[in-house]
C-alpha cells in the first residue's frame, strides 16, 4: 500500500566544500545540480513532500532547493553532528506528516529512479525500516549491513566494526525509507556512542528492531551510490552519467559515431534517426527532432532543432535559438535567441541574434546581425525567401521585406521592401596602370636601401 512520502535530503554538512566558493551538491552532473539530480530521482519515486537539511551560512543550497522542487522546506543543522543529528533538524516536518519517510543526500546524484522505488516499496511488504545497501569491490571505510535470516539487525560504521564485521562487502550507501510508528521518538534514542562522538542514523536499525519493528536490507548497484567527496570523483560521476545518456540516445534510435566523444545534459531530448558526429556539446535545455544530424565540433544549449535540419560543423547555438524543418546552420555560424523557420539557410561564418529568419530565406557568409547598442538589445526580421548577400550588416532594429534581396558588403540601417533589392556600397573608383607604378616606386626605393647597407 502507498502512503504520502517525504524525502528529506540532506544537503550540506561538514565537508562540502571541494576547495571551491560553491557548496559541494551545488556541483554540477549533466548541467544539473547533484542536489537537482536526488530532487529529481526522489520526486519521479513517487515522493509528495521535500525537506533538505542544510549547514548554517549556505542560502544558495536553499534556492537551488526551491528552484528544484517548488515548496520544499529548508533547515538548517547548525551544529553538524552526524546525520541523526540532520535527521531530527527537520522536527517539524517529520511532526506534520504522516505517511513514509525516504531519507537521502544530495551529494549522491547517480541513484537512479527505479533503485529508490524498490527501497521504498519494501515499506509496503512489511518493513518498518529499509536500508539501501550495495556489495563494495572495496568495502574499506564504508558501514557494513549486518543482516541474520534476511533480515538486518544493525549498520555497523567502518570505524567501529570488529575484524569479522569488516569482513562483510554488504555496505551502507546511507540512504534509508522509514514506514515506522513514533519515528521521531526512535531517532530521539540515537546517542553519540562510537569513535567520533556523533549522532548516526544507522543506530536507528538496533532501536527499531529492540522496539520488536522489522528493517530489511535492499541491495543497489555499487555505481549508483557514489558519493561525491571530491573534484576527482565529480569528474568520475560524470562519466557514468555521460555513460547513461549515450546508451539511452543510441538505444532509442540515435546514431552516435563517436559516443564517447559526445556529451549530453540531464534534459537533452532527442528524436529518431538522428545523426551525431565527434565532439558535440549538448548543455541544458536541447530538442532535436526526428532525422536531423548534428555535424562535429557543435556547441549547443538552451536550443530546438527542427525536423531534417543540418547543424555544423563548428556551429554553435545559444538559448533561445529555434531552428524549423530542414534548416541548414553551418559552419562557424552562431545563433541566439533567433527563429530560423523552415528551410532557412546560414551555411557559413554569420552570426544571427535577436531576430527572426524567414521560410527558405538566405543569410550569406559572413552577415552580421547587429542586436546590440551598447545598452539594449534589438529585432532583426528577414521575411521569408529574402536574400542576404555575403558580408553584410544588418543593424537592428530593422526589417528585409519577403522576397528581398540584399546586395553584398552592404550595411543596412532601415528597413527593405518586399522583393525590393537594397545596396549599400561606396563607389568603386579604379585608376589606370596604378598598380605598376607603385610596384615600380616601391622596388626602386628597396633598392635604394640596400645600397646604404653595404
Amino acid at each position: 500500500m502507498s502512503m504520502p512520502l517525504l524525502t528529506l535530503v540532506l544537503g550540506a554538512g561538514k565537508g562540502t566544500r571541494m576547495k571551491s566558493a560553491l557548496p559541494k551538491v551545488m556541483h554540477g552532473i549533466g548541467g544539473r545540480s547533484m542536489l537537482g539530480h536526488v530532487i529529481a530521482a526522489a520526486k519521479a519515486a513517487g515522493s509528495t513532500s521535500m525537506a533538505v537539511i542544510v549547514g548554517p551560512g549556505m542560502p544558495e543550497v536553499a534556492a537551488e532547493a526551491e528552484k528544484q522542487a517548488p515548496g520544499a522546506q529548508v533547515f538548517v543543522q547548525e551544529n553538524q553532528r552526524g546525520t541523526g543529528d540532520a535527521v531530527l533538524a527537520a522536527r517539524a516536518a517529520l511532526q506534520a506528516h504522516q505517511g513514509d519517510v525516504l531519507v537521502m543526500f544530495g551529494d549522491t546524484p547517480l541513484l537512479t529512479v527505479d533503485t529508490v522505488k524498490q527501497l521504498v516499496a519494501a515499506l509496503g511488504q512489511g518493513a518498518h525500516v529499509a536500508v539501501l545497501g550495495f556489495h563494495a569491490k572495496d568495502p574499506a571505510g564504508y558501514g557494513r549491513l549486518l543482516t541474520e535470516g534476511g533480515v538486518l539487525t544493525a549498520i555497523r560504521e567502518h570505524n567501529d566494526a570488529s575484524a569479522t564485521e569488516r569482513a562483510i562487502t554488504l555496505c551502507n550507501s546511507g540512504v534509508m525509507a522509514f514506514r515506522a510508528p513514533n519515528l521521531l521518538s526512535l531517532l530521539d534514542e540515537i546517542k553519540p556512542n562510537n569513535a567520533k562522538g556523533e549522532y548516526y542514523l544507522t543506530d536507528v536499525v538496533e532501536i527499531a528492531r529492540k522496539a520488536g519493528l522489522k528493517a530489511v536490507a535492499v541491495a543497489g548497484a555499487e555505481e549508483e551510490m557514489l558519493g561525491v567527496n571530491s573534484r576527482v570523483q565529480l569528474a568520475v560521476a560524470e562519466a557514468v552519467f555521460q555513460a547513461r545518456a549515450r546508451l539511452h540516445a543510441m538505444t532509442e534510435g540515435a546514431t552516435l559515431i563517436a559516443p564517447d566523444t559526445v556529451w549530453f545534459a540531464h534534459d537533452t531530448k532527442l528524436g529518431r534517426d538522428i545523426v551525431i558526429e565527434p565532439n558535440v556539446y549538448f548543455g541544458p535545455g536541447v530538442t532535436v527532432a526526428d532525422g536531423a544530424r548534428i555535424n562535429a565540433n557543435c556547441h549547443i544549449e538552451g536550443a530546438s532543432i527542427g525536423a531534417g535540419a543540418r547543424i555544423g560543423p563548428f556551429a554553435r547555438l545559444r538559448p533561445g535559438a529555434v531552428l524549423g524543418a530542414d534548416v541548414h546552420v553551418g559552419n562557424y555560424v552562431e545563433v541566439k535567441n533567433a527563429t530560423l523557420e523552415d528551410g532557412a539557410k546560414a551555411n557559413h561564418l554569420a552570426y544571427i541574434g535577436d531576430g527572426r529568419v524567414g521560410k527558405k530565406a538566405n543569410i550569406g557568409a559572413g552577415t552580421i546581425f547587429c542586436n546590440y547598442d551598447g545598452f539594449n538589445k534589438h529585432f532583426t526580421d528577414v521575411g521569408a525567401g529574402a536574400f542576404v548577400g555575403s558580408n553584410s550588416a544588418l543593424v537592428a532594429p530593422v526589417k528585409i521585406g519577403d522576397g528581398a534581396f540584399v546586395g553584398s558588403g552592404s550595411v543596412i540601417t532601415r528597413d527593405v521592401a518586399p522583393d525590393a533589392l537594397a545596396l549599400e556600397r561606396a563607389e568603386q573608383k579604379e585608376h589606370a596602370g596604378w598598380a605598376a607604378k607603385f610596384r615600380a616606386v616601391m622596388a626602386k626605393r628597396k633598392s635604394g636601401r640596400k645600397h646604404l647597407v653595404r
